[in-house]
């Protein structure tokens, strides 16, 4: 029996919103372990090879990686199948281009150009609040940091702007009604609008309703809602 989790991806099983072509031989590169999960990233060597046309293979993809020219939120990376997620800056010097992974009104990962003074922080998701063994209190955020000493008011659900470089946070964006939401998951992934209503199902999905700026109203889970803005 094999042991451990699978080292190989074949093609057919990879996440629909990296757009491989069927037909483009078996494998895809299987994202390493970090701090998104494997069906919600886009691998470095992905974008390299699949949209911004850098590479032609994936060993070019490695070269490029070995030779320390992509950063991803400000560390250089060197694994061809480091996972970039949502809100990640890729910063490739050697080109000068400096890029943020949205998603697009489909939910699939869009490369979207920022200037330098944008690249230098990123908004983070607030995964859960809690107190260490040495009363150090503790907020986690999506992309798997950990703040310490973060602002009291930082609850679950809100998303706290990072600054890159130093990894602390300046400005909170509370999880309330009339905050413009992004949703990252599920058939409405993609789409933004505002928070309209918030139903709480205890041992149970939490679901939110929320209002695009068309006037379309559409629901789906609170686990799925990243807040980007205050109304």
């Amino acid at each position: 029996m094999p042991r451990g989790p699978k080292k190989h991806l074949k093609r057919l099983n990879a996440p629909r919103h990296w757009n491989l072509g069927k037909m483009g031989g078996v494998w895809a590169p299987k994202p390493s372990a970090g701090p998104h999960k494997q069906r919600e990233c886009l691998p470095v060597s992905i974008i390299l090879r699949e949209r911004l046309k850098y590479a032609l293979t994936g060993k070019e993809c490695m070269q490029i990686c070995m030779e320390r020219c992509v950063k991803i939120d400000g560390k250089v990376r060197t694994d061809q199948n480091f996972p970039a997620g949502f809100m990640d800056v890729i910063e490739l010097e050697k080109s000068g281009d400096r890029f943020r992974l949205l998603y697009d009104t489909k939910g699939r990962f869009v490369l979207h150009r920022i200037s330098k003074e944008e690249a230098e922080y990123k908004l983070c998701r607030v995964q859960k609040v809690y107190m260490t063994g040495r009363k150090v209190p503790v907020a986690v955020t999506h992309d798997g940091r950990t703040i310490r000493y973060p602002d009291p008011d930082v609850k679950v659900n809100d998303t706290v702007k990072v600054n890159i470089a130093t990894g602390k946070m300046s400005d909170i964006y509370k999880f309330e009604l009339g905050a413009m939401v992004m949703v990252t998951k599920g058939h409405n992934g993609g789409r933004v609008g505002t928070l309209e209503h918030v139903e709480k199902h205890d041992g149970s999905f939490s679901i939110v309703t929320v209002k695009d700026r068309k006037g379309n109203t559409f629901a789906t889970r609170l686990t799925n809602i990243f807040v980007i803005g205050s109304g």
